[in-house]
């Protein structure tokens, strides 16, 4: 694997364990079960995705990524003041919980157009499968709750 595919892998890991912080943080605060236990498989579903690529980053020699963004850990913020200003609303956090998926989607849109063609497209299709599928399950429960 070359190193701009490393480094394309690299910004995954940090959007992964962006999304992990995001979705653990936001099961924590919700009060909704069904949000909270949707929130937890999502937290699950990025550490194993995150897991899986240090993976493949220590395989060809370099050291992985293990720590998230500072633009994340500042929507985090801005997240739990929102949800704690709007009483914690389910439809408040699904907002808030959408546009970390849009980032981490877009992220894995721009890696895949970039990597077409490599060994690990296969991996990182599979990967934008659940993104997507998570995603969407948000957006709609956003809608369903407006």
């Amino acid at each position: 694997m070359n190193e701009e595919t490393v480094d394309k892998l690299q910004k995954l890991i940090r959007a992964n364990i962006d999304s992990y912080d995001g979705f653990k943080e936001s099961a924590e605060e919700v009060s909704d079960g069904s949000l909270k236990a949707l929130f937890k498989q999502a937290a699950e579903e990025r550490s194993a995705m995150a897991t899986e690529l240090q993976n493949y980053v220590q395989l060809n020699g370099k050291e992985a990524e293990d720590e998230g963004s500072v633009a994340a850990k500042t929507h985090r913020v801005w997240m739990n003041i929102r949800s704690k200003l709007s009483g914690g609303s389910p439809h408040q956090v699904l907002v808030e919980a959408e546009r970390g998926e849009d980032h981490i989607k877009a992220a894995y849109e721009e890696v895949l157009k970039e990597t077409a063609g490599s060994a690990m497209n296969d991996v990182l299709q599979a990967q934008y499968r659940k993104v997507k599928e998570i995603h969407d399950k948000i957006r709609d429960l956003r809608d369903a709750s407006a």
